[in-house]
């Protein structure tokens, strides 16, 4: 029985894997790197005006996406602010999909960010871009990418602080 399931399971990876081919596809390149996107920020704490390249080549790079309406994405704001003030040399960026200028406006972005404690900068996907990049499909979903732009963890849900270090970390 415990080799079926492994064998199942196994098989289950491949497929995700092939999964994961068909949705980057043209969005990786050759090195198998995300291509970067010139994101607006929203000005707000620790976010002046004018736009953020995600992912940054040469950096390690932690995206996390979010909406102001999630509540996880408001628990994962003190971790994300612990992790954003201890590492000078990776980029922390925090992107919302939803669609600023139509049903949330950037001032209603900036004054989440203000009351949940934000001080990193802060940029919305317009076109969905980097969502769909990342294959994006829930938040609050966060990723880190290595100084290529390669994925090297994604995970969907609250992540501790501990979380987001160790997987810099892996990217270094």
């Amino acid at each position: 029985m415990r080799r079926r399931d492994l064998l199942a399971g196994a098989a289950g990876l491949g497929v995700a894997g092939l999964g994961a081919g068909a949705v980057y596809g043209g969005s990786l390149g050759g090195d198998g790197a995300v291509a970067p996107v010139d994101l607006p920020r929203i000005e707000a704490p620790g976010s002046p005006t004018g736009t953020e390249t995600v992912p940054e080549r040469g950096h390690v790079t932690l995206v996390e996406v979010f909406a102001t309406w999630c509540s996880v994405c408001k628990r994962s704001m003190a971790p994300l602010s612990e992790v954003a003030a201890s590492v000078a040399d990776a980029q922390v960026v925090s992107v919302t999909n939803e669609p600023v200028g139509q049903t949330v406006t950037e001032a209603d972005v900036a004054d989440w960010w203000r009351d949940h404690g934000g001080d990193w900068p802060v940029a919305y996907d317009p076109e969905l871009t980097l969502t769909e990049r990342l294959d994006a499909a829930g938040v609050p979903y966060t990723v880190v990418l290595d100084a290529d732009n390669r994925i090297v963890s994604a995970a969907r849900g609250h992540q501790s602080a501990e979380q987001l270090r160790e997987r810099i970390a892996a990217a270094r």
